[in-house]
C-alpha cells in the first residue's frame, strides 16, 4: 500500500509535501525555543523560515520558505491536503516544468508584494510593529490552485456531505476569498486575507496573460502555443456571481484598456480568443478525472492525453462551425423572401410620393 501511494504522487508534488511538513516542523521547533527562552516581545519573531518584512534583506530565502511554514497542526493538515490532491492533478495536467514555474510565481510574488505593503504601511503610519509582522502560510498557494481549477474544470460539480452541499468548481475562488475576507475583518486574520487576494490576483494574471499552453484546436502537425487564456469564461468578471458581472466587467475592461493604452498589456487577437474559447469548451466536455486513481499514466500517457484533448477541441470547434454555418444559412433564407416582397412595392411607393425615398 505505501509503495503504491508513493509512486502515485508525481515527483514535484512529493518535494512540496516534504518541504511543507519539514519547514513547518522546523518553524514550530524554533517558535517553541523562543517561547521558552526569549522575552515575550521576541516570541513571534522567527526570521529564519517565516517572512518578517523588516528582516527580509538579511533573510531573502524566507520569500519562498514562508509559503510552507504553517502556524499550527490544523493549517498544516489543510496545506498538505491541498498540495497532495491539487498538486497531483495540476502536475499531471501541465507537467512538472510548467507546474514548477506556476508555483514559483504564486509563492514568490504574493510574498514580495505583501512585504512592500507592510513596509510602506509601517512607514506611513510610523508604526514599527508592521515592519516585524509575521507573514507565512500557504494561503496564496491555495488560492492559486482554486484559480487553476477554475480554468481547467470550471463546470465540474463537487458534492459534499453525501449531496447535502453541491457546488461547481468555478465558484470556489469567490467563496475562498469571501471566507478569508470575513475572517480578516472579524477575527484578526488580516495577513491571511491579504495573501489570499494576492495569490488570487497573481495566479489569474499569470494564467490569463502569460502562461504558454499548446493550441490543440489546430489541425497541423506543428505544435503551436497560445499566450495565456483569452477564453470568455476565464475573464475576471466570471469569477463572481452573475448579478455583478456587468459592473465588474465594466471596471476590469476599463482598467485593461488603460494598461493597453500605456503599453503595459497587449490585447488578445481574434484568433487567440477563438482558440481559447474552443479549448475552454473542450475542457468543459472533458470534466474532472479522479485524482485518486492509482498508478497514473506512464510512458506514452502524455501523448495519449494530448491526442484526447486535441480530439475534444476539434469536436468543439466543429460544433461551433456547424452552428455558425446554420446561422448564416438561416439569415440568407430569411433575407431572400424579404427582397422578393420589397421589389414590387418600389414603384407604388414612388408613385405615391412622387420622388425617391
Amino acid at each position: 500500500m505505501a509503495p503504491s501511494l508513493r509512486i502515485n504522487i508525481p515527483p514535484l508534488t512529493r518535494v512540496l509535501l516534504v518541504l511543507n511538513i519539514g519547514i513547518s516542523l522546523i518553524y514550530q521547533a524554533a517558535r517553541y525555543r523562543f517561547i521558552s527562552q526569549a522575552p515575550p516581545s521576541a516570541q513571534q519573531v522567527i526570521p529564519w523560515v517565516a517572512l518578517i518584512p523588516g528582516k527580509v534583506l538579511t533573510h531573502p530565502w524566507v520569500l519562498i520558505t514562508s509559503s510552507f511554514a504553517e502556524l499550527n497542526i490544523l493549517t498544516l493538515i489543510i496545506a498538505a491536503t491541498t498540495l497532495l490532491y491539487g498538486g497531483r492533478y495540476l502536475e499531471r495536467a501541465w507537467g512538472s516544468s510548467e507546474f514548477a514555474q506556476f508555483l514559483l510565481v504564486v509563492a514568490l510574488l504574493p510574498n514580495i508584494i505583501a512585504t512592500i505593503i507592510f513596509l510602506v504601511y509601517a512607514g506611513v503610519t510610523a508604526n514599527g510593529s508592521h515592519e516585524f509582522a509575521r507573514i507565512q502560510g500557504s494561503i496564496a498557494v491555495q488560492a492559486s490552485f482554486l484559480v487553476a481549477f477554475k480554468q481547467l474544470v470550471p463546470e465540474h460539480t463537487v458534492t459534499i456531505l453525501k449531496g447535502v452541499i453541491k457546488t461547481r468548481v468555478k465558484h470556489f475562488p469567490a467563496v475562498f476569498l469571501a471566507a478569508n475576507t470575513i475572517s480578516g475583518l472579524f477575527f484578526g486574520t488580516g495577513t491571511s486575507s491579504l495573501l489570499a487576494w494576492l495569490g488570487f490576483m497573481t495566479s489569474w494574471t499569470y494564467l490569463r496573460f502569460y502562461k504558454r499552453q499548446p493550441d490543440l484546436s489546430g489541425t497541423g502537425t506543428a505544435v503551436n502555443t497560445l499566450r495565456g487564456d483569452a477564453s470568455e469564461t476565464f475573464a475576471f468578471a466570471y469569477f463572481w456571481p452573475d448579478v455583478v458581472h456587468g459592473p465588474i466587467a465594466a471596471i476590469s475592461d476599463g482598467m485593461f484598456d488603460f494598461l493597453v493604452a500605456v503599453k503595459i498589456c497587449t490585447p488578445f487577437s481574434a484568433e487567440e480568443v477563438e482558440s481559447s474559447n474552443v479549448q475552454a469548451s473542450a475542457r468543459g466536455a472533458e470534466g474532472l478525472p479522479s485524482i485518486m486513481n492509482q498508478g497514473g499514466r506512464q510512458g506514452g500517457g502524455k501523448r495519449e492525453e494530448a491526442e484526447r484533448r486535441r480530439a475534444l477541441a476539434l469536436k468543439a470547434l466543429d460544433q461551433r462551425l456547424q452552428a455558425a454555418t446554420a446561422s448564416r444559412q438561416a439569415s440568407a433564407s430569411t433575407a431572400q423572401p424579404a427582397m422578393q416582397v420589397a421589389e414590387p412595392l418600389g414603384p407604388s411607393v414612388e408613385s405615391k410620393s412622387g420622388g425617391e425615398v
